[in-house]
């Protein structure tokens, strides 16, 4: 008899978790599985993306309004909810500034739904396994019925500011939590020991031939090249954690050192007014260009020269790896889950977390040629897919 799962998302954005959960249920047995897939809004350029198999469940109102604005929840009707958030946000800020947290989002997203839960309906079914996909994990851990709840880890908790008692009391609720490397998983339990022995790793799915199916079917039509110049590329959310704030300042510094290049971002997010003021105060509207969202990145990977990730903290970054598979020379900060990511002068330059890092990880590669030839070889010959991550989930699932 079929195993009976629910999996439980956000939306199908564009983003990298978004990317990992279609590669996950592209990769899944429906023949032994039957699926239900609960997005709380139906909407994002990656719901065309979808495989045949999973049942993609009606949207539940309440669920709805974690992807809409507070004046849209009110608006709506959803008042509780509405004045939820508006005191998380409240409070989140007031502690973000006592404690001089750069970036309390977290705490407002994880405060939001503490103080939701009054307010959200239970679903009726009953389920063999609920997967929750992106955190925060509230609505598996209380609002569904299963045998078994398992929560993703996406991103590396030495960065991230949370209330420790109630994050705790969520993962109490689970089964089992999976991070996406071995990286994120020790940082996780660094600071929530209690779960060692409920952790595990499944690195995220990644299928090269589809990453190369998706480069060749498109056209990175915004990327001009010409002799001498080299193209960099950086896919990722314009967020504090992706450092693309840095990017544009190493742009400006290797420019200042004669080297002629230009700086594409693939991505989208809260900073993009800032990103475009400091752009243009350093006088580089012709050099650094945001090319907002794109369903497809991947012939914009395939068009550069050179792919840095310049972030200051990541669980485990999808984009450096469809670059290795794609055969190109990356340049990746040193956060700290990077060394689960690459190996420093084999199959990418791990530099010093910082703006000059970044500079010399790009002028190395620029200068030496032999090495960049290295790099490409390596990662030429590396075999980067790992469809079989997917018997891990299978053996959690149990059958």
């Amino acid at each position: 008899m079929k195993k009976n799962i629910l999996i439980s998302s956000f939306d199908l954005g564009v983003g990298g978790v978004e990317r990992s959960l279609i590669g996950l249920l592209q990769a899944i047995d429906y023949s032994k599985y039957d699926v239900d897939l609960m997005l709380f809004k139906h909407e994002g350029e990656f719901l065309s993306f979808l495989p045949p198999g999973p049942n993609l469940l009606g949207e539940v109102p309440q669920y709805s309004t974690f992807r809409k604005s507070i004046k849209e929840t009110i608006e709506e009707g959803h008042y509780n909810i509405g004045i939820s958030r508006i005191l998380a946000r409240t409070l989140s800020t007031m502690q973000g500034k006592l404690l001089k947290i750069d970036e309390p989002g977290y705490l407002n997203i994880q405060y939001g739904w503490e103080m939701a839960q009054a307010f959200l309906p239970k679903l009726h079914k009953e389920y063999d396994v609920a997967i929750g996909f992106l955190w925060p994990h509230h609505f598996i851990g209380r609002k569904v019925k299963a045998k078994k709840k398992i929560g993703w880890i996406h991103t590396d908790y030495s960065n991230i500011h949370v209330n420790k008692k109630l994050e705790n009391r969520m993962w109490n609720q689970l089964n089992q939590i999976v991070a996406v490397s071995e990286d994120c998983s020790e940082t996780f339990l660094n600071f929530f020991p209690n779960n060692r022995e409920k952790t595990v790793v499944i690195e995220n799915i990644l299928s090269p031939i589809i990453v190369h199916e998706q480069a060749k079917s498109g056209e990175a039509l915004e990327i001009e090249k010409s002799t001498g110049k080299t193209v960099i590329v950086t896919v990722g959310r314009l967020s504090h954690a992706k450092g693309i704030d840095r990017a544009i300042k190493a742009c400006s510094e290797l420019l200042t050192k004669g080297y002629d290049i230009t700086w594409y971002v693939i991505g989208f997010g809260p900073l993009e007014n800032e990103l475009h003021k400091s752009i243009n105060d350093l006088g580089l509207n012709q050099r650094f260009f945001l090319l907002g969202k794109k369903v497809n990145p991947y012939p914009y990977i395939k068009a550069c020269d050179i792919y840095v990730q310049p972030s200051r903290y990541e669980g485990k970054a999808v984009t450096v790896r469809e670059a290795q598979i794609l055969e190109k020379p990356v340049v990746i900060t040193n956060f700290p889950t990077a060394r689960s990511q690459a190996q420093d002068e084999y199959d990418a330059l791990i530099t010093p977390d910082n703006v000059e890092g970044i500079v010399n990880g790009v002028q190395r590669l620029i200068d030496d040629l032999d090495l960049k030839g290295q790099l490409i070889s390596n990662v030429s010959k590396s075999n980067y897919g790992n469809e079989k991550e997917i018997e891990k989930l299978y053996r959690l699932i149990g059958g």
